[in-house]
């Protein structure tokens, strides 16, 4: 008997399946789970995107902030959940290339736990600190970390925003001390309250205070000025020369979700984050660039967006914690 027919038939018999199964897709609700809290970037995007979907779908799309530890709780939260689609991780490098390097031990496999489905967004991150701090420019800034080691601060909230961070001690030659926080906005908060001295964030989190005028832009972190504020040098032109970090956002199902369905979460989020809606919604207000990718294509991405970040960890002294 030819023992490779049953093996084909049973592999043929789960893709129609799966295809069936995609069909009707979306039946129900999707939950789009962020490791952030709400107003962050990564919120924002989800909510924009999540906006797309049920525009095409006639289906809601819940948003489940589960913000903490570094993304552990979300990322871990879908790696279990049904692979069926209707749960899907909205997230950025940090859960996905920082934090492997970041930590000896993950309670989830950023690879392994997941079938990733698109990109979704890149963008730059902006260097602020209160308007009453003695520092108008980078140079200015990096004189006074220069003069005192180890006295000012710098707050982060997620990867990105600590790598940028620990980037500009590394190539300014400085030392500050780096102070976590569960996200973005909680360190802004404490930036503005005058508990920390400055922090590197998310466009979408810090150009709103600085247009306010309750925050001072000293540099943007991406190669080339931000459309939205042009006059805000970068950080490489404005004195730390080659300095450059950004991050993305991507779009993960767990683990085994059938193939037929991550191509249609595929088309709808790619529809979604190419639309009018969004684009006015989201990426032009945060100067966020469209980013979508394939499947196979996002994978390869993540693969060497690991690899430059546990280069830029190891570069910068980081121990795994």
């Amino acid at each position: 008997m030819n023992r490779i027919l049953p093996v084909a038939l049973a592999t043929a018999a789960l893709s129609l399946a799966g295809a069936v199964q995609a069909q009707g897709f979306p039946e129900k609700p999707i939950t789009f789970v962020v490791p952030f809290a709400a107003g962050t970037a990564t919120d924002q995007i989800a909510r924009a995107l999540g906006n797309g979907v049920t525009t095409e779908t006639k289906q809601s799309v819940v948003i489940d902030n589960k913000a903490g530890a570094s993304g552990f709780i979300a990322s871990q939260f879908v790696a279990k959940a049904p692979a069926d689609g209707y749960t899907v991780l909205i997230t950025t490098n940090t859960t996905h290339a920082a934090n492997e390097h970041l930590y000896k031990k993950l309670p989830y496999d950023p690879v392994k736990d997941f079938a990733p489905i698109t990109g979704l967004g890149k963008g730059g991150q902006i260097m602020v600190v209160a308007p009453t701090f003695p520092a108008k420019t980078v140079a200015e800034f990096i004189a006074l970390a220069k003069k005192e080691p180890g006295k000012y601060s710098f707050g982060s909230g997620s990867s990105s925003s600590r790598m940028a961070g620990e980037l500009l001690q590394q190539m300014a030659d400085i030392k500050l001390l780096h102070v976590p926080y569960k996200s973005n906005t909680l360190a802004v908060t404490d930036l503005l309250g005058g508990q920390i001295n400055m922090m590197i964030t998310d466009t979408a989190t810090g150009l709103p205070q600085v247009k306010a005028g309750k925050l001072r832009a000293l540099g943007m972190s991406s190669a080339s000025r931000s459309p939205l504020a042009p006059d805000v040098p970068t950080i490489s032109e404005a004195g730390v020369k080659g300095y450059e970090m950004g991050y993305w956002f991507a779009a993960y199902a767990p683990a085994k979700t059938p193939p037929a369905v991550v191509k249609r979460l595929n088309d709808l989020l790619v529809k979604a984050a190419k639309s009018e809606a969004a684009k006015s919604a989201f990426y032009e207000p945060t100067g966020t660039e469209v980013f979508t990718t394939s499947p196979d294509e996002m994978a390869k991405f993540q693969t060497g967006e690991s690899q430059k970040w546990g280069r830029i960890v190891k570069a910068a002294g980081i121990e795994a914690e």
